[in-house]
């Protein structure tokens, strides 16, 4: 069925485009509606918009499943009172328990709502803060420790930060390598992709592991360098992006197992980014092709059991992107979503596909679109 459109503006664009008092930008939501309504124990997912560094632009868009409808700018118009909005850069999107989590990177905070209306509870104070993940009672954040400044003069020791997802306070910190990216949790360990990205060309090479009860670093797991990506499967086995050295190590899918402490296998396929559902891993990538001296993209799926790289073009239809930037796998309906963050500077696109890989819909959305968390109906 091919989608219909239908745009409703909100009642304050009666009034004005925004309304700003001193430092306090409200933007006007949108409403749009795309693809078909759907009844499941998910209420819907929201996005959030990373927006040009030094902008102040992150905005959150959400999609309501039972209604179809997609909405844009939903933090400003929810939290009219709030300075400067949702901040600069927004880095990562989380959902635990009936909290939202977003994370502002160049703002250095962590903006915490309520997951059912995106309303502001408070915030928690990190600097340079990158991926989140949660156990217990507990949330734990990456942190770049020192200033956004690339250069080994200025690059720092980072850390892990835990904090009390009831106060907000953090409670500890655990010191790992530089520039440590994503996290994730698997058993009682907590794995941390270090990247180093700031002191090109001697990037960190290894994940550390965290153990959760002492929050000590117990060792490192040499993997690859400039770490990117680190997630667990159903099966313990650990699943790192690396985005290489950009000269003789080029960027490549590995599979760590915790228990052996080594990698024990790889996908020689470039990853930028990806998302595991059930058995399957999706990612893609960019890699220049010496031969054709043209920048090829892939659009893999990896099967999690045997290793192997089932298609490098999960996408059958003539869409295309100009730059792939976001990617989930929506619980509800295994559509796969894809964002385009196109040129950087202007609204991006998100695009949902089925699971034949054939579009379904699409969408504008705010500048640079990364990060989905689907919300489940309480």
């Amino acid at each position: 069925m091919k989608p219909h459109k239908v745009i409703i503006p909100s009642i304050l664009l009666c009034i004005l485009l925004y309304g700003c008092r001193g430092d306090i930008v409200v933007y006007p939501s949108e409403n749009e509606q795309h693809g078909d309504s759907l009844t499941s124990s998910y209420a819907g997912f929201y996005l959030l918009n990373e927006g040009n560094m030094g902008s102040n632009k992150a905005t959150l868009d959400y999609y309501d499943l039972s209604t179809a409808t997609y909405t844009r700018n939903l933090y400003s118009e929810r939290n009219p009172s709030v300075p400067l909005s949702l901040g600069d850069v927004g880095n990562d999107l989380r959902i635990y328990g009936n909290r939202l989590y977003a994370v502002i990177n160049v703002s250095n905070k962590i903006e915490v709502m309520t997951a059912d209306s995106a309303i502001r509870i408070g915030q928690i104070d990190i600097p340079n803060c990158r991926y989140l993940a949660f156990h217990g009672q507990y949330g734990y954040i990456t942190s770049y420790a020192g200033p956004v400044q690339i250069g080994k003069q200025h690059a720092q020791i980072g850390y892990v930060a835990r904090f009390d997802t009831a106060t907000l306070l953090i409670t500890d910190t655990c010191l790992v390598g530089y520039q440590p990216d994503g996290l994730c949790i698997s058993g009682d360990k907590l794995y941390v992709a270090n990247s180093g990205g700031y002191m090109s060309p001697d990037y960190e090479s290894t994940l550390s592991v965290i153990n959760l009860t002492s929050f000590k670093e117990e060792q490192r797991i040499e993997v690859a360098p400039n770490l990117h990506y680190v997630h667990a499967d159903q099966y313990g086995k650990l699943w790192v992006s690396s985005r290489g050295n950009y000269a003789d190590r080029p960027s490549r899918l590995y599979c760590v197992d915790p228990d052996l402490q080594q990698v024990v296998d790889s996908v020689d396929a470039p990853v930028s980014n990806l998302c595991i559902s059930g058995d399957s891993l999706y990612f893609f990538g960019e890699q220049f092709n010496w031969e054709t001296l043209q920048e090829e993209t892939f659009y893999g799926i990896v099967d999690i059991t045997t290793r192997q790289l089932l298609t490098g073009n999960f996408i059958t239809d003539d869409t295309r992107l100009q730059k792939p930037y976001g990617i989930a796998v929506n619980p509800a309906t295994s559509d796969i979503l894809l964002t385009d963050a196109k040129d950087y500077v202007t609204p991006g696109t998100l695009y949902c596909l089925g699971i034949d890989g054939k579009q379904k819909w699409q969408v504008r959305t705010g500048d640079i679109p990364a990060h989905v968390a689907f919300l489940k109906k309480q």
